[in-house]
C-alpha cells in the first residue's frame, strides 16, 4: 500500500502543471495589482472575471466532455465528432461576440461603466476565443498530445503575464512621459499621442487586465492555426443532434457549481453596503481570497492526481480502506497549510498593497472553506465510483441555495464577511450531505474521530498562537526585519512543529500497519 500513496503524492505534485502555473502566476501578480490598481478597479476586474467564468461554461455547451464520449464510440469517425463540436461552438461563440460588440455601449451603461464599452467587446472576444480553443485542447487530450497541450497553455499564460508587465510598466510609463513632453494631463492624451490609447486608458485600471487576457487568447488562437488548416470540416446533423442531447445536460449540471463559486462576486453589486463604492469591498475581498489561494492550489493539484488514482484502484480488495487513509493524510496536510498561512500572516500580508490589507480578516475563513472543499472532493468520490452521478446536481444545488441565502441575508450588514462565510457554509453543507449519502450507498470506513482530532489539533495550535500573541506581543510594533518579528515567527514555528508531531502520531502511526500491508 505504500507505493500507491507515494504515486499519488508524486502525481499530485506533477499533474496539471500548466493549470497550476496559471494560478501561481495569477497569485504572483497580486502584489502588483493591489499596488497599481485601486480597490475599486480591482473589484471591477473581479466582477468581470466572474461573468467570464460562468459564461465559459455556457458557451462550450458541454461539448468538451461530449467529444470524449463520441470520439471513443465504436464506428464513429473522431474527426467528424470534433468537426461538429468546433462548428457548433464557433457559431454560438461568434454570434455571442457579435452581440457583445453591437450592444457594448448599452451593456456598459447598464453595468455603470460608461466609456468602457471596449471592455465589453474584449470580454466577448475572450469568451469566443476560449470557447473555440476549449474544443481544440480537448482534441489534443483525445490524441494524448500532452506535451503540446502543456506548451500551448504555458505560452498563453506567459503571453498574459508579458502583456500585463508591458502595459502596467512600459505603456503606463510611456503615457506619463508623453504627458510631460506635451504638457497635457494624462486624461487628455489621445490615440494621436499613443496608438494603444485606442484600446486602453492612459492610467492603469481594470481595462489593462482584461486587454492582457484578450491578447493571450488571441495568441493562443493563432497557435492553433496550423491545426485548423489541417482540419477536415464536415457537419453531420444527426451526429450533432446526438452530441448536443448528451452534452447540454452536462452544461446545465455544471452551471450550479460554477455559479456557486462566483455568485457572491455578482451579488456585491446589489447587496453590499460595506463601503461607498461596492467595487471597493469586492476588491478587498478578492485580495483576501488571493492569499487563501495557497490552499486552493494544493486542492487543485490533489484533484488532478486523485481522480484517476481512485478509479484505478476501485477494484482492489482494500480500496475503500485506502480511500479513508488518503482522506486523513489530505486533511492533515491541509491543516498544515492553514496554520502555515495563519501563523505567518504578518509577513504574508505584505504581499497585498496597504489599501487591501483589511481583506486579511477573511483569510482564515476562506482557508477553511477551501479545505472543506477538498474534503468534499474526497467524500464525493462515492457517487462517481458507484455510478450515481445524478445526485451531484442536487448536492450542488443545496450548496448554491446556502450561498445565496447567506449572502442575501447577511451581505447588506456584513459586506465581504458574509461572502466568506457563505463559501464556508455552502461547502460544509455539501460535505455533510455527500458524506451521509456516501455512507448509505457506498460506505467508506472514514475515521471521523481522527479527522475531528486533526481539526482539534489545528484549533488548539491556532488558539495557543493567539494567546501568546495577546500576552507577549500586544502593543508591540513589528517590522519585517526586526528582532520581535523574528521572535514571534520562531514561536509560531514551534507551534507548527507541535502540530506536525501531533498528526504524525494521530495519522501516520495509526495507519502504519495498513500502509505496510500487515
Amino acid at each position: 500500500m505504500a507505493n500507491p500513496l507515494k504515486q499519488l503524492a508524486g502525481e499530485t505534485a506533477l499533474y496539471g502543471l500548466s493549470t497550476i502555473l496559471a494560478r501561481v502566476i495569477n497569485f504572483l501578480f497580486v502584489p502588483f495589482y493591489t499596488r497599481l490598481l485601486s480597490t475599486e478597479s480591482y473589484g471591477v476586474v473581479t466582477e468581470f472575471m466572474a461573468y467570464i467564468a460562468v459564461l465559459q461554461v455556457v458557451l462550450v455547451l458541454g461539448l468538451e466532455t461530449g467529444c470524449f464520449r463520441f470520439a471513443n464510440r465504436e464506428g464513429t469517425d473522431s474527426s467528424k465528432v470534433y468537426s461538429n463540436a468546433l462548428g457548433i461552438v464557433s457559431f454560438v461563440s461568434l454570434l455571442f461576440m457579435a452581440l457583445m460588440i453591437i450592444f457594448a455601449s448599452d451593456i456598459s451603461g447598464i453595468l455603470g461603466y460608461h466609456g468602457y464599452q471596449s471592455c465589453i467587446m474584449y470580454v466577448g472576444g475572450i469568451l469566443a476565443c476560449d470557447s473555440v480553443t476549449a474544443i481544440l485542447f480537448a482534441k489534443l487530450r483525445q490524441e494524448h498530445k500532452a506535451l503540446k497541450f502543456a506548451v500551448l497553455k504555458t505560452v498563453k499564460i506567459l503571453t498574459e503575464t508579458g502583456a500585463n508587465i508591458l502595459l502596467f510598466f512600459g505603456f503606463a510609463s510611456s503615457c506619463r512621459n508623453m504627458a510631460a513632453e506635451t504638457g497635457k494631463a494624462l486624461s487628455d492624451l489621445t490615440p494621436d499621442d499613443l496608438w494603444l490609447l485606442n484600446f486602453i486608458s492612459p492610467e492603469p485600471d481594470f481595462s489593462y487586465v482584461i486587454f492582457a487576457i484578450l491578447l493571450s487568447c488571441i495568441v493562443c488562437m493563432l497557435l492553433f492555426v496550423p491545426d485548423l488548416l489541417k482540419f477536415r470540416f464536415a457537419f453531420d446533423r444527426n451526429l450533432a443532434r446526438q452530441m448536443l442531447a448528451y452534452s447540454l445536460p452536462l452544461m446545465v449540471a455544471a452551471l450550479p457549481g460554477i455559479v456557486n463559486d462566483f455568485l457572491d462576486r455578482i451579488l456585491f453589486r446589489f447587496l453590499d453596503t460595506g463601503s461607498e463604492v461596492w467595487q471597493s469591498s469586492l476588491g478587498i475581498f478578492q485580495a483576501g481570497v488571493k492569499i487563501s489561494v495557497i490552499m486552493s492550489l494544493f486542492v487543485q493539484m490533489f484533484r488532478f492526481a486523485a481522480e484517476p488514482f481512485f478509479f484505478q484502484r476501485a477494484a482492489d480488495r482494500n480500496s475503500k480502506g485506502l480511500y479513508a487513509v488518503v482522506m486523513e493524510y489530505f486533511t492533515a496536510f491541509c491543516g498544515l497549510i492553514f496554520l502555515g498561512v495563519i501563523l505567518y500572516i504578518d509577513v504574508i500580508s505584505l504581499i497585498l498593497g496597504r489599501d487591501f490589507r483589511e481583506g486579511i480578516s477573511v483569510v482564515p475563513i476562506m482557508l477553511l472553506s477551501y479545505m472543506i472543499l477538498g474534503m468534499l472532493f474526497n467524500v464525493s468520490m462515492w457517487y462517481k465510483l458507484s455510478g450515481k452521478t445524478g445526485v451531484a446536481i442536487y448536492i450542488t444545488l443545496a450548496g448554491l441555495a446556502v450561498t445565496a441565502l447567506v449572502n442575501i441575508v447577511f451581505m447588506p450588514r456584513f459586506s465581504y464577511f458574509a461572502a466568506a462565510w457563505g463559501h464556508l457554509a455552502s461547502y460544509a453543507v455539501m460535505f455533510v450531505i455527500s458524506a451521509v449519502l456516501g455512507n448509505r450507498y457506498y460506505p467508506i470506513p472514514y475515521k471521523w474521530g481522527r479527522i475531528a482530532g486533526i481539526f482539534a489539533g489545528m484549533g488548539v495550535v491556532y488558539g495557543l498562537s493567539l494567546i501568546v500573541d495577546r500576552v507577549f506581543f500586544e502593543g508591540v510594533t513589528f517590522s519585517v526585519s526586526g528582532p520581535m518579528m523574528a521572535v514571534k515567527l520562531a514561536v509560531n514555528t514551534v507551534f507548527i512543529m507541535i502540530y506536525l508531531l501531533f498528526v504524525w502520531k494521530l495519522v501516520h502511526m495509526k495507519n502504519r500497519a495498513f500502509l505496510s500491508g500487515e
